[in-house]
């Protein structure tokens, strides 16, 4: 079976799952059960049919992108990319790609205030996990400006959270890389356009997983992310060259092949 052959059949076994989460897990098992050869060549494929915008593909290319955000995933990516490099698979490299990092870092914020019980005195670690569940809007109003990830994690899984609460969160400055990778970890609200574009555009977000993410961007997000001067310059050029690679915007009516 060829790498084309086992994409296919990769894709069609992802979209039988209808769970976003299970999905990702999937998928997950099967980056780690591969020969890591066989499993470029595969990603391979499907990368390069999502770039030109292949319907289900650029689907389970999603679940890709959210097992490889996984923490602990970071051996297998390295891996990956090996075997990308030695074997000229161009379109999985663009989307695993470690762009390489400013040499100043973006400050992130520095002594974050962690959140009081309201009278002063500052909540232990345990107690702000036990109310990031509850659903007093007011206590999780607070919570959203936690520093630890342990705590945010647990906000983006209560109900009353809202996709606007999510937003301001991953559109921040000074971010927190360990926050904005908790958000992009989380199924239920990264795969929303507007969380994906905050993360890609904030400049605290890991850059590889930014550049990961870039790869599910539609031609008009990665127009907007490539001219934006915010966006560190290694993400842009990624975003730039997904922009090439997609297939060009033909007007209604427009019959006529560009």
């Amino acid at each position: 079976m060829n790498g084309r052959e086992r994409a296919a059949g990769l894709v069609r076994s992802t979209l039988s799952l209808a769970d976003g989460a299970l999905r990702a897990a999937y998928v997950g098992s099967v980056v780690r059960a591969w020969d890591p050869r066989v499993l470029a060549q595969a990603l391979d494929a499907v990368c390069e049919r999502a770039e030109q915008a292949e319907a289900a593909s650029r689907e389970a290319l999603v679940a890709l992108v959210d097992a490889l955000n996984e923490a602990g995933m970071e051996g297998v990516v390295v891996r990956l990319r090996e075997e990308a490099a030695e074997g000229s698979l161009l379109a999985l490299e663009r989307l695993i790609r470690n762009p390489v990092r400013p040499l100043r870092a973006p400050a992130g914020e520095r002594n974050p205030r962690v959140p009081d019980d309201g009278k002063g005195r500052p909540l232990t670690l345990g107690e702000r996990k036990f109310l990031a569940r509850r659903p007093d809007r007011e206590t999780m109003q607070r919570l959203l400006g936690d520093p630890h990830p342990a705590v945010i994690h647990r906000l983006l899984a209560n109900p009353r959270v809202l996709e606007d609460d999510v937003v301001r969160l991953a559109a921040r400055r000074p971010g927190r890389a360990e926050v904005l990778a908790e958000i992009a970890r989380s199924t239920k609200w990264v795969h929303r356009p507007r969380v994906r574009m905050a993360l890609v555009m904030n400049p605290a977000t890991p850059p590889e997983i930014a550049a990961r993410i870039g790869g599910l961007l539609l031609r008009h997000e990665l127009e907007q992310v490539a001219t934006s001067p915010g966006v560190p310059a290694p993400v842009r050029a990624v975003c730039l060259e997904h922009l090439g690679r997609r297939p060009p915007v033909q007007a209604p009516g427009d019959d006529r092949v560009h």
